[in-house]
């Protein structure tokens, strides 16, 4: 039966992890199969045409091996490939994630809402019409090299790395601060002690596996298994690739 098939989650590495955390709790009864793609990673500093292609393999991959529906884990490979993807496969479920500045401008009392995110998510149009909506006392702060400590889980590096980046906010806090690539969740701890506890740090990881929840009701593919479902890891790279992702898989937040 089409409901019992997996649910295909990808990412440029590991930082769909945190995705794939949130989804096992909303759904525990769903096979997943999560692809990090390591070996082509970081995607946030590519060309738009170049993660498009990478997308659209990885995405091949996971139909290839029966994913009922996709979910992009990734903000970067959201904005360069989700509407393309969408477009080649109308009649199939595909999920994506966008930086979470709608909610974070609910939680703004007059102050700032500074957004952290790829150079590429941030640059492109997807990002730019949020901006448009939802962007009033926003600002963007681009990261390029970020996402790769966490792929080295060099949590101190990420700390002074985050130090700098807010250091012109010391005296004045954000309201809220944005995790706009699924990488940076697992920055929580860090930036709980880099700012104060008035300060929202706000991700999409939940509402993302909401909206899965969502699809998969509508379309009648929710796997009716009473047992608890299995996830498999697989990536492009190599076995510490994968033992990467397995040892961020049990410290998700």
């Amino acid at each position: 039966m089409a409901s019992e098939r997996p649910v295909g989650v990808f990412d440029s590495g590991a930082g769909g992890i945190s995705v794939l955390a949130a989804l096992l709790r909303e759904l525990p009864h769903e096979d997943f199969l999560y692809f990090g793609d390591t070996a082509n990673a970081p995607y946030g500093t590519k060309t738009a045409e170049a993660v498009l292609t990478l997308a659209e393999s990885v995405f091949d991959r996971l139909l290839s091996r029966g994913a009922k529906a996709v979910v992009i884990a990734c903000n970067t490979a959201t904005a360069a490939a989700a509407a393309s993807l969408r477009a080649a496969h109308p009649d199939y479920p595909i999920i994506g994630m966008e930086p979470a500045l709608k909610p974070a401008s609910q939680l703004r009392h007059g102050g700032t809402v500074l957004v952290l995110g790829t150079p590429m998510t941030l640059r492109l149009e997807k990002f730019q019409r949020l901006m448009e909506h939802y962007g009033e006392g926003a600002i963007p702060l681009p990261c390029p090299g970020l996402m790769e400590l966490v792929e080295q889980m060099d949590f101190a590096g990420a700390r002074a790395y985050l130090a700098q980046v807010l250091s012109p906010w010391r005296r004045e806090p954000p309201d809220a601060v944005v995790l706009g690539c699924t990488h940076y969740v697992f920055l929580r701890p860090v930036l709980a002690e880099l700012l104060p506890p008035s300060t929202a740090v706000v991700d999409g990881n939940a509402g993302t596996a909401r909206q899965l929840r969502r699809v998969l009701t509508q379309r009648d593919l929710l796997n009716a298994q009473e047992s608890h479902g299995t996830w498999k890891l697989e990536t492009s790279g190599d076995a510490q690739a994968l033992a990467l992702m397995e040892r961020l898989l049990a410290i998700a937040p």
